[in-house]
């Protein structure tokens, strides 16, 4: 019996698994509120009352670099400690992947209904898969073939440097880089940088912000979600051009991971924002920066690029994971 998480800044998927019913049927399952629980420890000791049911190890994808059996969440206070988990669950092993990781886990098991087609391209057999998740930051896996079957990595390539690719762009970053100094691609490419990108249009005079928008926006709950779907319903210019440079910046970006681990296998775009956004993603800025990749152009052409449309894939993955692998075969 398996407890597999989830576990996010913003809220914490949580699952228990048995080998006869394999990562895809949970015999219990919940979704919590991060910010709401001082620590995961409480967080999943609460689950493990709720649920009932006997559990002897832990397998946790984590928004966050893991070292050590140590985990800091990016976007929350939280630290995670495998040995205090152990100790503290009454587990015999924990497990912490980084959440990416764990997303990777699960592209293999992806179904045709599972995913929605953005270029259909030509994949490799066995070739290598980049996984770039926007959420509330920016996450990156991939995978490679090892002769039997894949193995995932993690990366923190979202905390790379923003590269402009023209002129725009390049006012862009020097609008945030007056902020934070250093600018990665999650401070644009995420649930959190698309608030940064709303503002260098409204603050450069690039696009005017309506009256009505503003008080709305100042009363939204979650101004990420507003921005995005007044710009779906096409309700205000600015939020519009918000998301067609969202949209661009991580076309580019995607496009930068696959030349990187030369992802002939296909590029998959998870988080909790593409889904949302498909209507968006097919009108050309995402597709055309994809490809723009001067000589090698014609290669990202062929290049396949899904959205994930299965919204716990990663605790699919953590899962897969934790009822097939040890951490000796990692």
């Amino acid at each position: 019996m398996l407890l597999a998480g989830d576990v996010g800044a913003t809220k914490t998927n949580l699952g228990i698994f048995s080998s006869e019913r394999g990562p895809r049927e949970p015999l219990a399952e919940a979704t919590f509120s991060s910010g709401e629980y001082e620590s995961l420890v409480e967080l999943a000791g609460e689950f493990l009352t709720q649920a009932n049911l006997k559990v002897d190890h832990a397998v946790f994808g984590v928004a966050g670099p893991v070292v050590g059996g140590q985990a800091t969440i990016t976007n929350l206070s939280w630290v995670i400690d495998e040995a205090e988990l152990k100790e503290k669950l009454k587990l015999k092993s924990v497990l912490l992947l980084n959440d990416l990781e764990a997303v990777a886990h699960g592209v293999p098991l992806l179904e045709s209904e599972d995913l929605h087609v953005l270029n259909k391209g030509e994949p490799t057999s066995h070739g290598a898969k980049a996984v770039i998740a926007p959420g509330t930051g920016l996450g990156e896996a991939f995978l490679t073939w090892d002769g039997s079957r894949y193995r995932a990595y993690a990366s923190e390539g979202g905390h790379t440097d923003f590269a402009p690719s023209n002129p725009l762009e390049g006012n862009l970053l020097d609008y945030l880089r007056d902020q934070w100094g250093h600018v990665s691609y999650e401070r644009i490419c995420s649930g959190m940088g698309i608030p940064n990108i709303y503002a260098f249009f409204r603050d450069s005079g690039h696009t005017d912000e309506p009256a009505w928008l503003a008080e709305q926006l100042a009363a939204a709950d979650d101004p990420t979600a507003y921005i995005v779907t007044a710009a779906l319903e096409n309700k205000a210019q600015l939020c519009v051009d918000t998301l067609n440079l969202f949209c661009s910046v991580l076309g580019a970006e995607a496009g930068n991971m696959a030349l990187v681990v030369l992802a002939t296998g296909g590029v998959y775009l998870g988080g909790g924002i593409p889904p949302r956004i498909i209507s968006a993603l097919e009108k050309g800025s995402f597709l055309e920066a994809f490809c723009n990749k001067g000589r090698l152009s014609k290669l990202m052409t062929r290049i396949p690029v899904y959205v994930i449309l299965n919204p716990k894939i990663a605790l699919i993955g953590a899962a897969f994971y934790g009822l097939n692998y040890t951490s000796i075969d990692r």
